[in-house]
């Protein structure tokens, strides 16, 4: 995967992100003291958070043996980011970015495709695609209804990258479609973290 360019990472490293209470961080921030795994998901009422909550399941202590932070960014506003960790079980460092810099930056693409036909499903891929319909309107509109409108836009997709220390990036996956994070067990080799 190509990989975004040192000017590309100092931009970003200036963009500002924001916590689940809405304090805002400098993205850089969250990478320069050390080597930082950052996944960037797509919106916060998306049925298809199956990766978050495998994500949820890294041992903090295999994190912390092998140096690595594990963060991940929505793109919606940061009022979703507390349901949205209780429906993952996800219990790590989440930000939001609503202006979706930072998706542009790293050149993340916007799509509603799914799998294509022929491929094979990502394993983090448990529940049926009506499954994950119902999910994204049970959890999101249904639950919540006061945060309509900031779960982000549903067409961005995200991706997976390892970032730090210092302003480099060394690991990158863009999603091409809905259903393409890279396996976690794949990231975390990738970053040095002993998984499961």
């Amino acid at each position: 995967m190509t990989l975004p360019d040192d000017k590309t990472v100092r931009e970003a490293s200036k963009v500002t992100v924001y916590d689940a209470s809405g304090n805002p961080v400098e993205f850089g921030s969250l990478f320069r003291g050390q080597k930082t795994i950052v996944v960037f998901i797509r919106h916060f009422f998306c049925g298809v958070c199956q990766y978050v909550a495998q994500l949820a399941t890294v041992r903090s202590d295999a994190l912390e043996q092998a140096g690595v932070r594990l963060v991940v960014i929505g793109c919606g506003d940061w009022q979703p980011i507390k349901s949205y960790c209780e429906n993952t079980g996800y219990k790590g460092d989440l930000y939001a970015d609503p202006s979706r810099v930072l998706h542009q930056l790293l050149a993340l693409a916007e799509s509603l495709e799914r799998t294509p036909a022929g491929q094979e499903k990502r394993t983090y891929l448990g529940k049926s695609f009506i499954g994950n319909v119902v999910k994204s309107i049970w959890d999101g509109p249904f639950k919540n209804p006061q945060l309509i409108g900031k779960q982000g836009n549903i067409s961005q997709l995200g991706g997976d990258f390892i970032f730090g220390p210092g302003e480099t990036c060394s690991f990158a996956s863009r999603m091409k479609h809905t259903e393409d994070h890279i396996d976690v067990a794949d990231l975390m080799h990738e970053a040095g973290v002993s998984y499961p």
